[in-house]
């Protein structure tokens, strides 16, 4: 059983720049992108990607090398993507949050030739250091010498042509680093056009207003941008998250889309002015980067127009799934059927195809995949899975199962897992158990070393406002419901619970805290 539109055209391969190039021409001055009290329509976007991607070239940066930018979110930011891919060369977009020998590493692996950074991002500049003094650093928020308007140099510049190939690199996006050294993830062309080739049947066009509250270094702020820019639509930019600036927003630009992590959408529904605001003209809501309970899904879909839709898939691509929870109301456990065109498998600890209902790790194969990782020749083999007839599948580190219909269930990381006294523990089904407290607000389960049992479940729990409930009576409530060898050691009360930038809760930070 396959739920899911397959009825997606397969278009030539074209380049995200030559459609902005395209809508210039057909549309001029229909607005492209929003941030703060600015706004710039596609012709002028279009010039201002001609004059970074001349300036690039100017600079000596040639096709298929990266440039680095980290920045808040801006659009400065956007525009200089853009001239960046229009030159052929690709960019390695750089968490701001990341501690200078987290920024230096990701520098020096990227082989950036350029760095563009600002005010939010100084560390940045500084990482640079004496081993890039060669290469410039552009301050986007600089007006001095330094900064992006002298560097972009004259104002009717325009570059050489570059035939882009499907196989270039677009972008270099660095894992998390929670549990290493981030690795540089190698996005080619033909990955972000198969992103973009999805957006029609999400209902993206010219009339489409995407509200964008997440970083532009995260993979999935980039797959909604550009899908949105793709066929035309208008893209409003928040540089830093706030519940209610974003619904403010929302209600100006009378917003038709958005991707938010599920953190987000929690604290917009507790928002105390959210019931007063008029959400109608959504058409579609995303969230994909971190698990999204159950129950989370059902109150979004009670309260907020519009559908909802799950995506689960990989920074590193391979196979992704997709859950429309407005017409799948009975599965919002899972994280839906495989996208057309996306393959999903569940292997064994042997690396053997798993028989149908049984748990494995999930596989996946698809047009939008990783070339590999960067400079890492070793892990790039690590990450890859072939079946029988040499069919390249990226791994997830996820364990998973198909239920009958083809919906798959994630059950946790394979890293996350709890092995308990020889059973395996998931931590995701005791959260959900948690999570069904009327007084628990977060919830999660982390495995902590145990003499007895090898390792035991701890519960990290954050309570709503007023809660009154003890530690050792939450124990006992979230036992009585769980298997015995589910049974949760204690439970640590917390005011919040430590998240990545993209919402996904950092459970080694849990576990460092524990031990």
């Amino acid at each position: 059983m396959n739920p899911q539109p397959t009825n997606i055209p397969l278009l030539d391969f074209t380049t995200i720049s030559d459609l902005v190039r395209a809508h210039a021409r057909e549309r001029p001055d229909h607005t492209a992108l929003i941030e703060g009290g600015r706004r710039i329509d596609y012709s002028a976007l279009d010039q201002l990607t001609d004059r970074v991607a001349a300036a690039l070239q100017r600079h000596g940066v040639r096709p298929r090398e990266t440039v680095a930018m980290c920045a808040a979110t801006s659009i400065e930011y956007a525009a200089l993507f853009l001239g960046a891919l229009r030159a052929g060369a690709a960019v390695a977009p750089l968490p701001v949050s990341s501690g200078i020998r987290s920024l230096e590493a990701m520098i020096f692996d990227a082989g950036a030739r350029i760095l563009f950074f600002d005010g939010a991002a100084a560390l940045a500049a500084e990482a640079w250091g004496a081993a890039a003094a060669a290469y410039p650093a552009v301050a986007i928020d600089d007006p001095g010498r330094s900064g992006l308007q002298r560097w972009l140099g004259n104002a009717r510049s325009a570059p050489s042509r570059i035939d882009v190939k499907p196989d270039w690199p677009f972008n270099v996006i660095y894992s998390s680093g929670t549990t290493g050294v981030p690795k540089g993830i190698v996005q080619p062309h033909s990955f972000r056009w198969a992103n973009m080739q999805r957006a029609a049947s999400f209902g993206y066009g010219p009339a489409s207003v995407t509200l964008l509250a997440t970083p532009l270094y995260s993979n999935m702020t980039l797959a909604t941008l550009f899908g949105a820019m793709a066929l035309g639509g208008t893209v409003v930019l928040m540089n830093k998250f706030d519940a209610r600036r974003y619904l403010a927003l929302a209600q100006e630009f009378r917003a038709t889309h958005t991707v938010l992590v599920p953190v987000q959408y929690q604290r917009l529904l507790e928002e105390e002015h959210f019931a007063d605001c008029d959400l109608s003209s959504f058409r579609m809501k995303f969230s994909a980067g971190a698990p999204f309970a159950a129950a989370l899904k059902e109150r979004i879909l009670k309260r907020w127009p519009g559908g909802l839709t799950e995506i689960y898939g990989m920074t590193e691509g391979g196979g992704a799934c997709m859950l429309e929870a407005h017409k799948h109301r009975s599965k919002l456990h899972t994280v839906g059927t495989p996208m057309p065109r996306n393959d999903i498998r569940l292997i064994d600890a042997a690396d053997r195809e798993v028989a149908a209902g049984e748990t494995g790790e999930i596989v996946g194969s698809s047009p939008a995949m990783m070339t590999c990782y960067l400079n890492q020749p070793a892990k790039s083999a690590e990450a890859e899975w072939r079946d029988a007839s040499g069919k390249r599948f990226i791994r997830t580190g996820d364990i998973g199962r198909m239920d009958p219909d083809g919906f798959l269930e994630l059950l946790d990381r394979k890293k996350d897992m709890i092995i308990s006294g020889g059973f395996n523990v998931y931590p995701s089904d005791l959260e959900a158990v948690l999570l069904e407290h009327p007084d628990v607000d977060e919830a999660a389960v982390v495995g902590v070393a145990s003499p007895r049992w090898g390792e035991t479940p701890v519960a990290c729990v954050v309570l709503k406002k007023g809660s009154g409930i003890v530690a050792a009576a939450l124990t006992a409530w979230a036992n009585e419901r769980l298997g015995k060898t589910q049974r949760i050691d204690s439970v640590k009360f917390m005011s919040s619970l430590p998240r990545s930038e993209v919402g996904k809760v950092l459970k080694k930070a849990l576990r460092d805290a524990l031990t």
